[in-house]
């Protein structure tokens, strides 16, 4: 059997690590799948304990960062989509922004 290595980084601000739930349950998945993620994509979202999506308290700054970064495509839940309303139009242009309602629909959308 192939071993499949994973590596979850959290770059919030006391890096608990608390907001990669599911990044780290998409990763796992792919690894069973053996399908890869989409290059260039970087998931935002943590899990609770029920498996709900946790809110995200400023997605312009986390759109901000994945641009600032290189990343092309940020998976966000669609209950931020109202507030990115104020991402800059530079942002907007250079990062695509795709929105989930729930982990499973987060991974078909990463799969691609």
């Amino acid at each position: 059997m192939e071993s499949i290595g994973l590596n979850v980084a959290a770059f919030d601000t006391n890096k608990s690590g608390s907001g990669t739930g599911l990044g780290a349950l998409l990763a796992l998945c792919s690894g069973l799948l053996e399908k890869n993620l989409k290059g260039g994509l970087v998931v935002v979202g943590g899990l609770n304990l029920g498996g709900s999506i946790e809110t995200i308290f400023n997605p312009v700054a986390v759109a901000e960062a994945a641009a600032d970064k290189g990343a092309r495509m940020v998976l966000m839940p669609v209950t931020s989509r109202r507030q990115l309303v104020d991402l800059p139009d530079e942002v907007a242009t250079r990062v695509s922004i795709i929105f989930y309602a729930d982990a499973k629909d987060a991974l078909i959308k990463a799969l691609g």
